[in-house]
């Protein structure tokens, strides 16, 4: 039996997915720094607190119930049922069903680091007037009622899993439901109050250029570990990440270029982070070539989506509709166009199979329809308990003040 168990364990495999889940672990410390770089120094704390805060919060959910809602035994497509729970059953074993090589403990920790950063993202959107004690209500809820059956539909065995849903790393259950849930969150709090005079400078782009070069090095693992194996998928999950990621950079900082008529830090490294993000669903799906093509059409998309936001005075502090949102939701339909069988075991239409395309639309409406009424329920809701927006004295001396022995 012992015998047995361990010939089923491939140690490489094991080492690979344990490597890039610290890997994606390091993520949501890259995302503090990077949003905290952006902001305003009298609320840098704070949102990097929003991020850190959500890797206790998050893990506690994820092993009590999250893990098992997501990825237990499918219940009418829904949900998981509760067969995980507080980790039962989750252990050195593999489970064929997702990971048949490695132990589910090491799965469950992968993907707790996605369910982590997930929440994490859309605190740049209202950033600098969302009141510490609501965002720790509304993290832990929408965590659980947002992430978790989101994820169960696309990875674990959900109606948009059985509907045949392309989804290499989470464009749809990550991107998409945390850039649906940043634009609905800030058409519900409102805009934020600038003093006069207060010329909204970036507390530190050095602390931002650090927080995208861990984001960079992340995604690696992000997109790559999510073959779930040290095999060829995972290599070419690699490559295409590094292609997508600088293609867009380079595409968005000369687009930025012509626009503003100079060339720009903040720029270039947010069309980078963009890349990324276009490439989630599609890195295990397509060529290195659709990669680069991928890249070059989120730089257009992706920048255009920004400077509409801008325009239209929608104040999403720092662009995760643009980036995250619309990233996600257009790389996620480009694998309906791009995905090749012989690399991810399905065609999209440019080899011939329309009907993919349908599938990746379907599913990244339901899943954006999803996230944007909960996230509105949640966010009212939580208004009825605690006011979600800081005072007009507590968002002029800066949200840090909350932590009064660090500000």
């Amino acid at each position: 039996m012992w015998r047995h168990f361990f010939f089923m364990i491939n140690s490489g495999d094991t080492a690979f997915v344990l490597i890039c889940a610290a890997m994606v672990c390091l993520m949501t410390p890259g995302l503090a720094f990077f949003y905290g770089g952006l902001v305003r120094k009298k609320n840098m704390l704070t949102i990097m607190m929003q991020s850190f805060i959500a890797m206790g919060v998050v893990a506690l959910i994820w092993f009590v119930c999250g893990f098992s809602l997501a990825f237990g035994t499918d219940v009418k497509g829904v949900i998981g049922n509760f067969q995980y729970a507080f980790l039962n059953g989750v252990g050195m074993e593999p489970n064929a069903a997702y990971a048949g090589t490695i132990p589910f403990a090491a799965f469950f920790l992968f993907q707790l680091m996605f369910a982590i950063i997930t929440p994490a993202l859309i605190t740049g959107a209202f950033a600098d007037r969302m009141t510490f004690k609501s965002y720790l209500i509304f993290l832990s809820l929408w965590s659980l009622l947002v992430y978790v059956p989101c994820a169960h539909w696309v990875w674990g065995g959900g109606f948009l899993q059985k509907l045949g849903v392309a989804d290499f790393a989470g464009g749809i259950a990550i991107h998409t439901s945390a850039g649906v849930a940043a634009l609905v969150s800030v058409l519900v709090i409102g805009k934020r109050t600038m003093q006069k005079g207060e010329d909204g400078k970036p507390a530190s782009l050095t602390l931002f250029a650090i927080g995208t070069a861990i984001l960079w090095f992340g995604w690696f693992g992000f997109n790559g570990g999510s073959a779930l194996a040290a095999n060829g998928k995972a290599a070419i999950a690699f490559v295409n990440t590094a292609l997508a990621g600088g293609v867009t950079m380079l595409a968005w900082l000369a687009i930025s270029w012509n626009h503003t008529k100079h060339p720009s830090m903040v720029e270039a490294l947010t069309g980078a982070v963009a890349g990324f993000v276009a490439i989630t669903p599609a890195a295990g799906y397509v060529s290195p070539w659709a990669a680069v093509l991928i890249g070059l059409i989120a730089a257009f998309v992706c920048y255009g989506a920004v400077q509409f936001r801008r325009k239209k005075g929608l104040d999403d502090a720092l662009d995760v509709v643009g980036v995250h949102g619309v990233g996600g939701i257009l790389g996620s339909l480009l694998v309906g166009v791009f995905a090749q069988q012989a690399i991810g075991g399905v065609d999209g239409l440019v080899a011939g199979n329309a009907h993919q395309l349908l599938v990746q639309l379907i599913s990244v409406a339901v899943v954006a329809a999803y996230s944007a009424v909960i996230t509105f329920v949640l966010l009212k809701g939580i208004n009825l308990i605690t006011p979600v927006r800081a005072s007009e004295k507590l968002e002029a001396a800066g949200l840090d003040t909350e932590f009064q022995e660090e500000a």
